[in-house]
Order: structure tokens, then sequence, then C-alpha cells
């Protein structure tokens, strides 16, 4: 079973839609006991990282996640969703669940339109069962002011290019983190999705 956390991010229903379309049962997580029956957990983001955060606190979720990641349950965060796993974000000056070591910037100092809106392409760095099927340099869906810049570089498996070269996949042992949509990003979003609940990469 799919947990998807519900904390009213704008992308949770096409996050559901894709999921469904995969034919994987899923559900919304939007406490702590509904966190217990999940086998994956996925973390959609859209928004304000502050927000994010007070919701996973209040909901008393934070920690659950923790747990859950801790047991070895598969973890997907996408966009606010990977920036919440690490240790503290520029935006609004808040902590994030310091799952991941490393901090969120805004973009600065770039001659091109924040927030980085639109279809670019994914440099992989390193291969992953993730990946399977996806085109060499494939293109998925941005849409973000913020990006990652973690302290631990054989992590990244994945950047993207917008003024500056940025993290764009993250894998840790059962974490992956995308700072794109796959669940708007097409074919390449739903065979990442797949592969990401097919378990193979964790092999």
């Amino acid at each position: 079973m799919v947990g998807i956390v519900k904390y009213g991010a704008g992308n949770i229903f096409s996050v559901m839609a894709s999921v469904k379309k995969i034919k994987k049962d899923c559900y919304f997580i939007e406490n702590e006991d509904d966190i217990e029956k999940a086998e994956y957990i996925i973390l959609p983001g859209v928004g304000n990282f502050s927000e994010g955060i007070e919701f996973l606190n209040k909901r008393r979720l934070n920690e659950k996640i923790k747990e859950k990641i801790k047991n070895g349950v598969p973890f997907l965060g996408i966009c606010l969703g990977l920036q919440m796993l690490f240790e503290y974000s520029e935006e609004g000056n808040k902590e994030g669940m310091k799952i991941l070591k490393g901090k969120v910037v805004r973009f600065k100092n770039i001659n091109l339109k924040i927030p980085h809106m639109g279809w670019n392409s994914l440099k992989i760095l390193k291969n992953n069962y993730l990946l399977e099927e996806i085109p060499e340099n494939p293109y998925f869906y941005f849409a973000h002011s913020y990006y990652v810049l973690p302290e631990e570089n054989d992590i990244i498996y994945g950047k993207t290019e917008y003024g500056i070269n940025f993290s764009s996949l993250i894998i840790k042992e059962n974490i992956v983190g995308v700072q794109f949509h796959p669940e708007k990003s097409g074919e390449n979003g739903l065979k990442f999705i797949r592969n990401f609940l097919e378990k193979k990469w964790l092999q």
C-alpha cells in the first residue's frame, strides 16, 4: 500500500492518479495513525517550506516518517518533499526534518526567471534501476525557486542546469528525492514512479 502524505500541497491528486495508473493501491496519510500501514511513503510538495514542516510537526508525522525510513520503508520526496529532508532552508529560515545533511538555498545571481518552471533535462551522474527504460538525459517538469545543497556528494545521482548545476536526483539507501515532478512529467515520470514502486533500485 502506497501512502501519500496529504498536507495541502497542490499536486497530491496528480501523484495519486499516477500511482493508480501503475495499478498500485494508495491512500492519503493525514495523521500519525494513517502512516502505520504504508509500505511505501511519498511526500509530494508544492508550496512553502515553513508551512510544510509546520504541518508535519503538528500532525506528528515528522518523527513517524523518520521511524518508517529507519525501518526500511521506501520513501520518495518530490520537490518540497525532497527539500524538507534536509537540515535547514533559507525559505523562512526554518529547520527541516534533518534526515539528510545539507541545506536548501534560493537561486541567486542568475540571469534567468525565478521560479525555475517548465521542462528541463536530468544529467545522470550514476545509474540506478530508478532510471530503467528512461532515455538518456531525460526531460522532467520543474517548478521551484530553491534547491538542495547536500553535504554528501555520493548521494547525488543526477543534476540539472539552470544558471547553475543543482542536485535534482538524490538516492540514499531507501530514500529517493527528486527536485522535479514525476507526476507532471508524462511517460518519463510514470516510468520513474513505477520503478520506485518495484523496489529493484534497493538491491
